[in-house]
């Protein structure tokens, strides 16, 4: 049964981050940085969590409920999702990707489920 649900999150993962889309991804993030107060285990693949926050833009779930399938804790993804984005990764991010599109490049039109992740709706805007 592990071996199953396995198969399943790696599809799943696979999905929501095409190899195309981590080629663009990897080079923005920050290098892992120990915690200051100290504690805490080796980092994580990048990957990994960068999987695990879209999965909760994408699904619209609490970052409490964030499934453990992913491997990754909601602490840690919660807090790399806020550095990067203060680090500006996902502005990047979003602008590549949109370059990528309208260039006619590799990417496949579901990678623009970011940009959908990235800009807000106004409040009370239809």
């Amino acid at each position: 049964m592990c071996g199953m649900m396995t198969v399943v999150v790696d599809a799943l993962s696979s999905r929501l981050v095409p190899d195309a889309l981590w080629e663009i991804v990897e080079p923005l993030l920050p290098g892992f940085r120990a915690r200051p107060q100290g504690g805490g285990r080796a980092a994580l693949d990048d990957r990994a969590v960068f999987t695990a926050i879209v999965y909760v833009l994408t699904s619209g779930c609490a970052w409490r409920h964030l499934p453990p399938s992913f491997g990754v804790s909601v602490p840690t993804a919660h807090r790399r999702f806020a550095a990067w984005a203060r680090a500006g990764v996902f502005d990047e991010l979003h602008r590549q990707v949109l370059d990528r599109l309208g260039a006619g490049g590799d990417l496949d039109w579901s990678a623009a489920i970011l940009d959908a992740a990235h800009v807000r709706a106004k409040r009370g805007a239809l």
